[in-house]
């Protein structure tokens, strides 16, 4: 079973030719040192949503677990014995006011997005520009000043030190049935997720949010999940396995691109559908969420009768996923097949009939109204560049990877930093290990986010190791401890390995 790193979070969704060993380590150094699927908390998380719950979020309060009031009463208790308490209070409460949402689900949405890309307390730095933030983060970004001054005021830091045990227990009663989810997810798929390098899904759990309301959010290469505990025993595995699903099986989309536009047609017959408008323009989106569904029918327990299976399938259809039936039925040959989807997926979509499946999608009654899609992507243009960037270098193909990058730095609408340590992977990739190091310190020259930061440092630090300038590697390495504090565990464990001894190349294993 998969080894599920379970993490509390204290505080938290860079003249001589190298050898090819530095190529192989850029490029799968990050993956090999971290691991690719994580159950932590987050003092970041935990700040937002208390300061939401103080200014009157109570969404399903009575259905969370009891730690959640306790926390509320103990923040009130603060409020009312700490002199100034209400000067803070006031400004950051009339501001939850002035944005609250008029849907629930939104209203917890978008602090959400905000807290998944801010920094650890108490300054809660923003890890990338607020015009880089998804649409819905950026609407309440200007909170974090009064969420800081809130963390201060209030100390809650003492509080959140005080529940650690509790949290402790909550990820603990996860830990197992997310180890048996991934693994029973990766047997059926007969694909392990260890063969994504670079890439992380991560399962955030914070007691104060609405039990019943699951957050999934894709950004860049990596997947979180951020869900709250019941007041009884239930976990909701399924909406962390179908973005689970999604982390396995995107990849493969992107990687088998040239497949899907002889399907692009079929959008025509679902532009009256009820689902989300991304579904009607990008039939790899489609494509996926399909074979997702089809996944999850098909590995319902055997006790289900087959007259709920096709009521799954037929809701699917009539929300406008019109080839989950498709998909349902090829893979049951694929269950008797010894191989695995990354080896039968190109045949998988290969073998659709455009023709056929857009006379039955013509014939389906769409419904009214379809339920909101779990995963969100970021939503600026520019974040998908880079998206998918960092998907097709690690499907193999650095000169789309290359291309796409080097548009998202010349519109400079996000992260350039980012931008360029894509860029140098690229580098590294054509064996080009100067022009690496001069992306790997371009990127330190504006990065924003910690992970950049820290492995870019990382990586210079194995370059100036294998050119034998020790003390030039030692700074990197140091740099690189400070970049990645306690928020990202596999960097620090590369930076000491890096300051204990100078990087050695792994010996190629040579021909018989």
């Amino acid at each position: 079973m998969p080894n599920i790193r379970s993490c509390f979070r204290g505080r938290p969704p860079r003249a001589i030719a190298l050898p090819l060993a530095i190529m192989l380590v850029v490029a799968s150094g990050w993956a090999q040192t971290r691991p690719q699927v994580s159950l932590e908390t987050s003092e970041t998380m935990f700040t937002v949503l208390t300061a939401i719950n103080t200014c009157g979020y109570d969404q399903e309060l009575n259905a969370s677990d009891p730690l959640r009031l306790q926390i509320r009463s103990e923040v009130a208790k603060a409020v009312q014995n700490t002199a100034g308490a209400q000067d803070v209070i006031a400004p950051m409460c009339g501001f939850y006011r002035q944005h609250q949402a008029a849907d629930a689900s939104r209203d917890l949405s978008q602090y959400v997005s905000l807290a998944l890309y801010l920094g650890e307390p108490p300054a809660f730095t923003p890890k990338v520009k607020q015009a880089e933030l998804p649409p819905d983060g950026a609407s309440v970004a200007d909170m974090v000043p009064l969420l800081e001054a809130f963390y201060q005021k209030i100390g809650l830091h003492a509080l959140w030190e005080r529940h650690r045990e509790r949290y402790t227990e909550l990820t603990e009663i996860y830990h197992d049935p997310l180890a048996k989810m991934t693994f029973d997810t990766e047997i059926y798929l007969k694909m392990p997720s260890a063969g994504y390098l670079g890439r992380q899904f991560t399962v955030y759990l914070d007691a104060m949010g609405a039990p019943g309301q699951t957050n999934a959010r894709n950004y860049a290469s990596d997947y979180y999940v951020v869900i709250s505990p019941t007041s009884g025993t239930a976990i909701k595995m399924q909406q962390i396995r179908h973005t689970y699903l999604h982390y396995l099986l995107d990849p493969l989309a992107l990687k088998n691109g040239g497949s899907f536009k002889r399907l692009e047609p079929l959008l025509d017959d679902v532009k009256m559908a009820p689902m989300d408008e991304a579904f009607k323009s990008n039939i790899s989106l489609l494509v996926t969420e399909c074979l997702v569904r089809a996944i999850e029918v098909r590995t319902l327990t055997k006790k289900t009768p087959e007259a709920e299976r096709n009521q799954n399938i037929d809701e699917a259809d009539k929300e406008g996923f019109v080839l989950t039936r498709y998909f349902y039925d090829a893979l049951g040959k694929f269950e008797n097949d010894p191989a695995g989807m990354r080896n039968v997926y190109a045949d998988l979509v290969g073998s659709i009939e455009v023709g056929k499946e857009m006379k039955r999608a013509s014939l389906i009654q769409f419904s009214g109204a379809a339920a909101p899609e779990l995963l969100h992507l970021a939503g600026r243009r520019s974040e998908h560049l880079l998206l998918n960037a960092e998907r097709r270098l690690a499907a193999g193909d650095p000169e789309t990877a290359q291309k796409l990058a080097q548009q998202a730095l010349e519109e400079q609408e996000e992260d350039s930093g980012r931008a360029l340590f894509i860029l140098a992977e690229v580098a590294t990739a054509n064996r080009d290990m100067e022009g690496a190091r001069s992306y790997f310190e371009r990127a330190l020259q504006t990065a924003h986010e910690p992970k950049v930061i820290a492995w870019s440092h990382i990586y210079l630090g194995r370059i100036f190791d294998l050119k034998e300038d020790r003390d030039a590697a030692l700074d990197e390495y140091r740099a690189a401890l400070d970049a990645a504090g306690a928020t990202i565990p596999e960097a620090t464990l590369a930076a000491r390995r890096g300051l204990e001894q100078a990087y050695e190349p792994p010996v190629a294993k040579q021909p018989e």
